[in-house]
């Protein structure tokens, strides 16, 4: 399927306000295939599934494909030019409204999934952060994310201590990042402003912090953050309501130097200081 064929076969303008831009390179598709590792048993969610020609592919690949597009026009084509695959389910609907559980459950059953579900998706940059925590902190977290990115993005998410930021500490807890290729401007129509790249996140079984303490988690990240320039001491007074006495205390239990910044901490270093300044939410602590 040729997506200028396409937009012309159905007199279709992409949109700017939806951050439509069609990837049109046979090579980036092939990469995208290779990193979602598909079997003949995996469930796909597609986010922005537009035209459909990555559809095509899952579908030949996977046991069934859910295509989640926000934009009508979008479906209209879909339910044509999808047609003839009878495992794939176009369901229109804002992705960052949609109650994943009950989008999934045909497929992959209750909270306890018999089937495990991989995420494919070319992500409108605009809501690349909003999206990843709908997927991660959703009550049937996916196997594997695939997914389209700004470079600039792709690299933030992917970053070590000495470089992260809230959103690497936000995905970084819930799996293990690698961005997989970069894809140039050119390879979509129209021309976006900025590179992509291809990212795959493989999702852990559990994430790195119980989830009872994960509310607390972002909620020290967050406050870290805020002033990312500050000392970490400073900003962590500064942003929750907490004595110093009490975010001394909590750095040195945690092994962490007052003096460190933000960008600096490791996940793990984040999991210590959440259960350090807040040690009766930790349920290990709890009889």
């Amino acid at each position: 399927m040729d997506v200028r064929e396409l937009l012309e076969r159905y007199d279709i303008r992409p949109s700017k306000g939806l951050g439509q831009s069609f990837l049109v390179a046979e090579w980036a598709y092939e990469r995208i295939l290779e990193a979602a590792q598909l079997s003949a048993q995996d469930v796909v969610l597609e986010i922005g599934p537009g035209l459909g020609t990555l559809t095509h592919r899952l579908a030949q690949a996977a046991h069934h494909v859910i295509a989640v597009e926000l934009d009508e026009r979008m479906v209209n084509i879909l339910n044509d030019t999808l047609a003839g695959h009878d495992n794939v389910t176009v369901h229109q609907g804002d992705i960052l409204e949609t109650d994943l559980a009950e989008l999934l459950e045909p497929w992959i059953g209750p909270a306890e999934p018999a089937v495990i579900y991989k995420v494919v998706a070319n992500l409108p940059y605009y809501i690349t952060s909003r999206a990843l925590r709908h997927l991660l902190t959703a009550p049937v977290r996916p196997q594997r994310l695939v997914l389209m990115v700004q470079r600039e993005v792709a690299d933030r998410i992917v970053a070590t201590p000495g470089d992260m930021s809230l959103l690497a500490v936000s995905v970084q807890v819930f799996g293990a990042p690698e961005r997989v290729c970069r894809v140039p401007a050119n390879a979509f129509y129209p021309r976006p402003n900025v590179d992509s790249a291809v990212l795959a996140v493989d999702i852990y079984p559990e994430p790195r912090v119980p989830d009872a303490l994960l509310r607390r988690f972002f909620q020290v990240a967050r406050a870290a953050f805020q002033q990312k320039r500050k000392q970490i001491h400073n900003s962590l007074v500064a942003n929750l309501s907490l004595n110093r006495e009490t975010v001394t205390d909590a750095l040195e239990q945690a092994g962490i130097a007052r003096q460190r910044r933000p960008q600096t901490l490791s996940i793990d270093e984040w999991a210590r200081l959440t259960v350090a300044l807040y040690p009766t939410d930790d349920p290990d602590s709890q009889g």
